[in-house]
């Protein structure tokens, strides 16, 4: 049931809004240049991974020696726009319908982050990933990774189509008002480094 909703939404979703992605791949070509879409591989259901895909917002400007410059140099004005009202994340709706990502789930991660996860946390990928999840509409980027992996594991352990409509409502909202889009000061969520810490009991 839940693919056959997260296939037909995401069908339903991209027809409506072709208009607008095609405008804003336009812009990122203008602004950005290419390529337009930004590709990652990253781990999903049972860790194996896939190739994600959002719209870029960066650059890829460089310093003497050729390293890339911080995110928060390279992020430009319409990057931010576009990550705001997440506008960026539209093309990941080509991943849902390849069934490679769920409209809810955790969300997919670095691939480098796969063996700092203590045997708890690694069962976040009991399930398929998501575009939005709990630890999205409880804090987002705004929250430090254990707790965020704490809400992820909630999820895995209670999922149900209820609850997964219930995180797409208050994703909707999160969205409109731009909440907890970075942690504090930062452009981008710190990397993860590993924890140590035992998992508490994940939130309801």
């Amino acid at each position: 049931m839940k693919r056959l909703l997260d296939f037909f939404c995401s069908i339903f979703i991209l027809t409506i809004s072709f208009p607008l992605i095609i405008c804003v791949g336009l812009l990122v070509k203008l602004k950005l240049g290419s390529p337009i879409f930004f590709k990652q591989q990253r781990p999903g259901l049972s860790g194996k991974p896939f190739y994600l895909y959002k719209f870029r917002t960066m650059t890829d400007e460089r310093d003497q020696w050729g390293e890339l410059y911080p995110d928060e140099i390279r992020l430009t004005p319409f990057g931010r726009f576009l990550r705001k009202y997440s506008i960026d994340e539209v093309p990941q709706l080509i991943n849902v319908v390849k069934g490679e990502l769920s409209l809810v789930g955790p969300r997919p991660l670095l691939m480098e982050y796969l063996p700092l996860y203590t045997e708890e946390q690694a069962n976040r990928h009991l399930v398929k990933p998501g575009i939005t999840g709990w630890a999205q509409v409880n804090g987002r980027n705004a929250i430090s990774w254990e707790e965020k992996f704490e809400l992820d594991l909630w999820y895995v352990h209670n999922q149900s189509l209820f609850l997964d409509m219930k995180i797409l409502f208050f994703t909707i909202k999160k969205v409109l008002f731009s909440e907890g889009i970075n942690q504090s000061d930062q452009v981008t969520m710190e990397d993860f480094k590993g924890s140590t810490s035992v998992l508490k009991e994940g939130h309801g």
